[in-house]
């Protein structure tokens, strides 16, 4: 990010200025005497460490070696796709790459598609960044203008081409498969897998599809190697740089870079510490699908997607939701299920007929009318939603804000319902979500 602050630093020219595209140009170059080939350029991102920025955590080496060798593809060409569909609630670390260092984005994907051997590129950009979209159009045509990119490129006898493709705005097209059905022009419906898109992706052809951060890390392992890129993080399986998106209850909130694995403690005092030097109460430390933890859980966890995990959470994009004393949990869970509720693709019954029922219930509690089965209510239904019961894993992420808040803060939902038991409370709310309609989630049936 050591560019992003500077002036015009979405220009051509500063990023040439400051040594961009060099290592586009070594690559280039090299490859018409054989220096550089795409085995080498994959083993050096493998040799890295370098794992997906965009929430799963994938080996990025490994995941391209998953493409057929050319002898295998049928003549089909390979297609790389960047996906900038950045939805997932508090994570905001993506815009600030393309919006502000979109160069840095365009080389590494260039250097990705000379590793994987694809011709064309695609962005698939988030509907609504629309200035973002505006950047990266007007990156791609610096960088044909400046023959880095286009046909016969620098005189390498090799044509790339990047397209800038938005979306419409949907959260689930950020799941590879629904961006694919969506680039295509379909409904973005998540795909049953197997077949993976490395072997059969968009318009049936192997397809990697590979996060922001990710490919704008790319460039940074070519520019230094791999050996720098693996002294940053705590150990090999967590390595480089890394960006934080750090939201809430912060004096200070933004995007962090630091070596991944930085522990929480210290990635809070980065953001000022908890806002006018309250307790910290609650963190959701990989966005909003993330199951949340509790102070004393989370304070000395090294931020990495193993170390996280060992906490029973998801470091997922590393997108920090930070709550204090006064953060009313209840509220905040129903505020995360009507989000999921509004944005489930309503392709299986578990998660289509799940998500607003769990928005239902918490609806009913938080407004006063919630009942003491309620809880349990919660609980079952979101176990008949999950752990592989559709599709893709929306359901699971839909469902981790309630399995995570309700044990951890029971008291404080019991504290509503206790208010709903008087009078005063008796609003009206939703009552049709019972236990039977919760059994039903599993049978497929609608309420």
């Amino acid at each position: 990010m050591k560019r992003v602050h500077k002036p015009r630093s979405t220009a051509i020219a500063g990023y040439v200025a400051d040594g961009g595209y060099e290592s586009w140009k070594k690559v280039l170059s090299g490859a018409a005497s054989g220096e550089w080939t795409p085995a080498k350029l994959t083993d050096m991102v493998k040799a890295s460490g370098l794992r997906g920025r965009g929430g799963a955590g994938f080996p990025c080496g490994m995941k391209w070696t998953f493409v057929p060798p050319k002898e295998k593809r049928g003549g089909k060409p390979v297609y790389l796709l960047c996906n900038a569909d950045e939805s997932e609630p508090g994570t905001f670390k993506d815009r600030v790459i393309i919006e502000r260092d979109p160069h840095q984005l365009l080389e590494g994907i260039l250097l990705a598609s000379f590793a994987l051997d694809v011709r064309h590129a695609y962005v698939y950009i988030r509907g609504e960044m629309v200035k973002g979209a505006e950047v990266l159009n007007e990156a791609v045509r610096e960088a044909r203008a400046s023959g880095l990119l286009g046909t016969n490129v620098l005189g390498s006898g090799l044509d790339f081409e990047v397209t800038i493709h938005r979306g419409a705005g949907a959260y689930i097209c950020g799941e590879e498969t629904a961006l694919i059905e969506s680039l295509e022009g379909k409904r973005g419906h998540p795909r049953i897998k197997p077949p993976f898109p490395a072997v059969v992706g968009v318009w049936g052809c192997p397809t990697v599809v590979n996060n922001v951060e990710t490919l704008a890390c790319v460039k940074h392992v070519v520019d230094r190697g791999a050996e720098w890129f693996k002294s940053y993080g705590r150990n090999d399986r967590n390595t480089g740089p890394k960006l934080y998106c750090v939201s809430g209850h912060v004096e200070r909130p933004g995007v962090y870079e630091a070596p991944i694995g930085i522990p929480f403690r210290e990635l809070l005092e980065l953001a000022g510490g908890v806002r006018g030097g309250r307790k910290l109460k609650a963190v959701i430390p990989g966005g909003s699908s993330a199951p949340m933890l509790t102070a004393e859980e989370i304070l000395d966890v090294p931020m990495d997607f193993d170390g996280v995990a060992a906490a029973k959470s998801m470091f997922g994009s590393a997108a920090i939701i930070v709550m204090d004393e006064t953060a009313d949990i209840p509220k905040a869970v129903a505020n995360i299920a009507k989000f999921y509720a509004h944005e489930s693709c309503g392709q299986c019954t578990p998660c289509r007929e799940g998500t607003p029922w769990l928005k239902k219930i918490l609806d009913r509690i938080v407004a006063g009318a919630g009942k003491k089965e309620d809880l349990d209510l919660l609980l079952q239904l979101s176990n008949q939603m999950g752990n592989g019961m559709t599709i893709c894993v929306f359901a699971d992420a839909a469902i981790a804000p309630v399995l995570s808040a309700v044990p951890r803060f029971r008291e404080e939902f019991e504290a509503y319902v206790a208010r709903s038991a008087s009078p005063g409370y008796a609003l009206a709310a939703p009552s049709d979500v019972t236990p039977k309609v919760a059994e039903r989630v599993a049978e497929g049936m609608h309420s």
